[in-house]
């Protein structure tokens, strides 16, 4: 009978085994960052084999394997930088997983690198420094590989200090900056180069400008209505027409290589009938989507989700778009210099491969350190701002591909999020339709206008941070003559090292 209390587990073995499993915790942890950094070398690794086998040329192959190098390098910078750009929000928002929105940019990144991204290539590689002005092609080569290796290195440093940076920025600042070492003032295309600047200050405010006129359209339609489900069911399938159409009628218009180009006119047409395909489809989706849905805000963003998944692939496609230039315009010169072809031409799909992967490659190992920031640490987004930021940047950034214009997507999409932010704190104070709505729902109103002179509480109730306004735009100062100086430190040794 004494024995019937005994206990039957062994204590100490439990012990061990709980020592042993947290000792297993730490040891993944710890490996975390390792790993990725294996994983990276790898696909360094993989990208010279890869150039190795496609390059033709009898000489320069060792030039090549290490512009090749430099290429990946930089490619998985940018998705490690840029990847809060396109998935910042959509997470933030708590519309997806992490995990569910770094797969989806990634395989988005590669089709927008591999279908659209050939214009830009050629805008950075071929016309900001002119190569029949440089002494003889191998400064140019000497340019394109200082640049590459000045703007890699300046990027992995801004991702490592959580620095959401410009690497638009930093790969025409490294390109001037080797350039005008090279071959002096006169080997720089000034009138391209101010085109680009030009766009740098336009982006941000057009994308800002763009996120707030889609919110308060949605505030103005769905929000502040008395049915908002109601509400959300009329107007809903216009948004996500509107944005499949658009992205449509840019696909088709710009053709994809190898297996149609079609006039715009053309193009035009089959966006609209892509419109009108998802206007009929959401539509009844959203209908059933929306049955047993109360008149709540709560429900009415999970109504929002699934839109703004597509808007977050539509602008990681526009990203690979527009940014893979920052990797494959300068590989694309070195192949076109040392193969002796004498011009622009046909961009090598290997070329295009490296820098497809390798964003993808970047966001996947690396990309999470910079998502909370412009997602969350900025100012709130739920998936209707969310919606607008994601929507706006993406339509900013196809319009910049569409005309080969190198622009900033991290620009555009921190406009778009200060835009959102900005706007709601505006309509917060002088909108009629709000006040209305409030005052038939509670009676009453709260209303900032008897605390505006309150300076505390007025310094309190923004909707914005202020500070990372500063702390970005200070990166973004900072981040062209870093990269120009850089770089040309870097040619300098360079023609130490290479014949």
């Amino acid at each position: 009978m004494g024995e019937t209390g005994m206990r039957l587990e062994k204590p100490t073995l439990d012990k061990d085994l709980d020592k042993v499993s947290l000792a297993e915790e730490m040891t993944l942890q710890t490996m975390r960052p390792v790993a990725g950094l294996g994983a990276g070398l790898v696909f360094l690794v993989l990208s010279v084999a890869f150039a190795a086998s496609a390059f033709t040329g009898t000489s320069g192959l060792a030039v090549i394997l290490a512009g090749a190098a430099l290429a990946a390098y930089m490619a998985m910078n940018i998705g490690a930088n840029d990847v809060t750009n396109n998935v910042g929000a959509a997470v933030g928002a708590k519309a997806m997983t992490l995990g569910t929105a770094l797969a989806i940019a990634a395989v988005c990144e590669i089709a927008g690198a591999l279908i659209a991204g050939g214009a830009v290539v050629e805008r950075v590689g071929f016309e900001i420094v002119d190569a029949a002005a440089m002494p003889d092609g191998d400064a140019m080569v000497r340019v394109m590989l200082a640049a590459l290796l000045s703007s890699a290195v300046w990027i992995n440093i801004a991702t490592y200090a959580n620095a959401p940076v410009s690497t638009t920025h930093s790969i025409v600042g490294g390109i001037l900056g080797a350039g005008l070492l090279a071959g002096g003032p006169q080997a720089v295309n000034w009138l391209t180069l101010s085109g680009i600047t030009l766009s740098w200050m336009v982006s941000p405010l057009l994308g800002g400008g763009i996120a707030a006129l889609i919110l308060f359209f949605v505030k103005e339609t769905i929000i502040y209505r008395d049915d908002k489900i109601a509400a959300a069911r009329r107007w809903m399938p216009v948004l996500i027409a509107a944005m499949a159409g658009c992205f449509a009628a840019f696909l088709a218009a710009a053709g994809i290589p190898g297996l149609f180009d079609l006039s715009l006119t053309a193009g035009l047409f089959v966006g609209a009938a892509t419109a009108l395909v998802f206007y009929l489809g959401s539509r009844d989706h959203i209908r059933r989507q929306s049955e047993g849905f109360t008149n709540r805000n709560q429900d009415l963003r999970k109504l929002f989700r699934l839109p703004l998944i597509g808007a977050a692939g539509l602008l990681s496609f526009a990203h690979g778009a527009n940014d893979v230039s920052n990797a494959i315009g300068p590989l694309s010169a070195i192949v076109v210099t040392v193969g002796g072809n004498g011009g622009a031409g046909a961009i090598p799909a290997w070329v295009m491969l490296i820098g497809a992967f390798g964003i993808s490659v970047g966001l996947l190992l690396f990309g999470p350190r910079l998502i909370r920031i412009v997602g969350q640490e900025i100012t709130r987004l739920n998936p209707m701002r969310a919606f607008c930021v994601a929507l706006s940047t993406a339509a900013t950034v196809i319009v910049a591909s569409m005309l080969g214009i190198p622009i900033s997507s991290t620009h555009t999409a921190v406009g778009a999020v200060f835009g959102v932010g900005l706007f709601r704190e505006w309509y917060t104070r002088n909108s009629r339709r709000r006040r209305d709505y409030i005052r038939r729902r509670t009676g009453h109103v709260h209303f900032m206008e008897a605390d505006e002179t309150n300076t505390e509480e007025a310094q309190r109730r923004r909707l914005v941070r202020r500070s990372h306004l500063l702390t970005i735009g200070a990166a973004w100062v900072v981040t062209l003559p870093v990269a120009a100086l850089l770089s040309a430190l870097i040619f300098l040794a360079l023609g130490l090292v290479l014949p």
